[in-house]
């Protein structure tokens, strides 16, 4: 019986961040990668998040979307 509570709650949370990483993702500023460079940043991929970010410059940590 309580490896059904663990397993269903292991299910819970599970979804509730699944659901929760896009709308965070969406919410932080993004922009193209000429713009980064163009305002002496540099492009980097951070292979923790799987994402290109803009490293210094005046859009430091800003997601990049396209190159």
């Amino acid at each position: 019986m309580r490896t059904r509570i663990l397993a269903f709650a292991a299910t819970l949370v599970l979804a509730a961040l699944g659901a929760a990483v896009p709308v965070a993702q969406a919410a932080a500023p993004a922009i193209p990668g000429p713009t980064c460079t163009a305002a002496r940043g540099a492009v980097e991929y951070d292979s923790a998040t799987g994402q290109w970010t803009c490293k210094g410059g005046e859009h430091d940590g800003e997601l990049i979307t396209e190159s």
